[in-house]
């Protein structure tokens, strides 16, 4: 796939402070990725939710880090990303800009969950493991969970697409990133290990698609 030219290679790691939580993501310069990430979008299902664009703005060179307990990130950091249905629906598939930066097992947890007061709640469906997501900085390949039997939602109610790792062994290691997508509309889930807490409609959000049966 093509990039927008000017890329930046060095990209830091910083700390972001809101709400008395710390938040890790990877900044570069906010250039935007040009390239059709819903291209391979599965004929035979409907889009329930994304937030992807199209053309030059599907999603960020920039991402919240996604880290397993025992990855070489040192710490634990999950990501969420919330959707609603303009209509009652099942879930059939999930998309999510997750990737690999390279160190531990290249799997990575997908799963729904109902949501609890603006966080993740309750478990509906998962996790899926998703393996050999593509290498951070590149574009645009999305890690892709499917559900079956799909998993009924109802319209107008919030769920969130959580990706995570195990809490031991295999995948625990896991150090990777879930890309923005700009401009930001929604708030973003984010658990270190205990519990979940949500960041403003301000912060960037993780990009990804829902897709499914709407009957």
């Amino acid at each position: 796939m093509k990039k927008t030219r000017g890329l930046v290679v060095a990209i830091t790691l910083c700390s972001a402070s809101l709400f008395a939580q710390q938040s890790k993501s990877i900044q570069s310069n906010g250039t935007i990725f040009a390239s059709e990430a819903e291209q391979d979008a599965p004929a035979a299902l409907q889009k329930i939710f994304s937030n992807l664009g199209t053309g030059t703005s599907v999603y960020t060179n920039s991402a919240w880090t996604l880290s397993g307990p025992t990855s070489a990130q040192g710490f634990t950091q999950y990501v969420a990303m919330p959707f609603k249905s303009k209509a009652n629906a099942h879930v059939e598939q999930v998309r999510a800009a997750v990737q690999y930066l390279g160190t531990g097992t290249n799997q990575v947890n997908l799963s729904l969950y109902t949501d609890a007061s603006g966080t993740p709640g309750t478990l509906l469906a998962g996790p899926i493991v998703v393996r050999n997501t593509p290498l951070f900085f590149t574009c645009c390949k999305l890690a892709i969970a499917n559900f079956s039997p799909g998993v009924a939602i109802t319209a107008g109610i919030q769920y969130w697409v959580v990706a995570d790792t195990p809490a031991a062994g295999t995948g625990s290691d896991f150090a990777g990133a879930w890309a923005f997508v700009p401009p930001s509309k929604l708030p973003v889930g984010i658990n270190q290990g205990s519990n979940w807490f949500s960041f403003p409609a301000d912060i960037q959000e993780p990009a990804g698609a829902v897709y499914g049966t709407i009957p």
